[in-house]
Formats: structure tokens, C-alpha cells, sequence
């Protein structure tokens, strides 16, 4: 699919078609798309959770609010972010780079994050947010369907995903699917709007 199809085309789909899965090689093509998704130094804060459990899908969808798309799915993401990953074996993230640029990027690196909580977290998020974009571009471009979703209880799936201690929950991504297509958007703001030229 061309990816501005797949732009126009991608909504957030609230009902899917049960009992069906992913295949693998979808899953694959999926998720190699995803870790492409571009980050600040190249840290790749996300970590993925896929939940193919039913008992804990219906966990979820009880913390969720009893949102179907958590338990009908085909596949369903508890996308998440080391706080972190800044500061944990750096040199992973430079590691195909020349030594000269390992030089300059990893106390550049330490400097940009260190003391900075904020911008840390700051980071962390849109990360997830690129790679959480990337992920249901990539889905539509498969012939998928996808809902990103924010509404649900965050300490009660924290708890039943075993977060662990400085990571954080961006959202949920359920792909699976369409049983039911998606409402009429409900009104683009004009480019006038939302586009400024230089300054407000």
C-alpha cells in the first residue's frame, strides 16, 4: 500500500474481528518496521508488550473499561519506555558508528540527560509516540487495522504487566481486524489553524 494510502486510510478502529491471529510473517514484517522508527541519539527507549494471554487480555480490557478491542484484537501492545535507556550501556546505541563519532555522541549523550528527569521522560514519550505511529502505518500498510488507546486505569495495568521500576506506559495498541468500520472523522482543523510561518 502506498504510504500515503495508508495515511488517509489508518482510523482508529474500536471493533475487530474475533479469533484471529496474526501470522508470523506478518508479526515480523510488523515489528522490523517498528524498530526503525527513528530516536533521539538513537537510544530506542520503547519496549514492547505483547499480551497474548485471554486471562490477561480480559485483565486488561477490565482496566480499560470494558473496551472490546483490548480482548478482540488480533494483537494487542502495552507500548512502554525505559526512562532510563539514556544511561543503560550507551555504547549499544553507537556501536556500527566510527570511533570518532562515538566520541562526540556518548558524552554528548550523558550531558543532553543527565540531571534532567523531565527531559528524560520528555524523550522516553515521544519516542513512543514515533515508533507508535510507525507501528500502525506499518499495520494498515499490511492490511491491518488499528486503535491507539490511552483509556484505561495506567497503575492497574502497571501492575498487571509487571512494570518495572523507571519505565513508563505510553498506551495501548490494539491491531487486528475491522468488524466494524470506523465513525466519520469528526473534522480536520483547517491548515490555517495549525500552521504558523516563522513565529506565532
Amino acid at each position: 500500500m502506498d504510504i500515503f494510502q495508508a495515511i488517509q486510510q489508518r482510523r482508529a478502529v474500536k471493533h475487530y474481528k474475533v479469533n484471529q491471529n496474526m501470522p508470523t510473517a506478518d508479526f515480523t514484517a510488523l515489528m522490523d518496521a517498528v524498530l526503525l522508527a527513528p530516536t533521539s541519539y538513537n537510544i530506542q527507549h520503547w519496549r514492547f508488550v505483547r499480551v497474548t494471554d485471554t486471562a490477561q487480555r480480559e485483565d486488561l480490557k477490565a482496566a480499560a473499561w470494558g473496551q472490546a478491542q483490548v480482548s478482540d484484537a488480533a494483537e494487542l501492545f502495552v507500548l512502554c519506555a525505559d526512562v532510563n535507556a539514556w544511561n543503560d550501556r550507551p555504547e549499544r546505541y553507537v556501536a556500527n558508528s566510527p570511533k570518532e563519532t562515538q566520541d562526540v555522541l556518548l558524552p554528548m549523550m550523558y550531558g543532553f540527560y543527565n540531571g534532567k528527569e523531565q527531559i528524560q521522560r520528555d524523550e522516553a514519550m515521544r519516542s513512543c509516540g514515533i515508533a507508535a505511529q510507525t507501528m500502525m502505518l506499518a499495520a494498515k500498510g499490511l492490511g491491518y487495522d488499528s486503535c491507539p488507546m490511552v483509556g484505561f486505569d495506567q497503575a492497574k495495568v502497571a501492575e498487571l504487566i509487571c512494570l518495572p521500576e523507571g519505565h513508563v506506559i505510553a498506551m495501548m495498541i490494539a491491531i487486528g481486524h475491522a468488524e466494524k468500520a470506523a465513525y466519520p472523522r469528526a473534522g480536520q482543523l483547517p491548515l490555517s489553524d495549525v500552521l504558523v510561518e516563522n513565529r506565532f
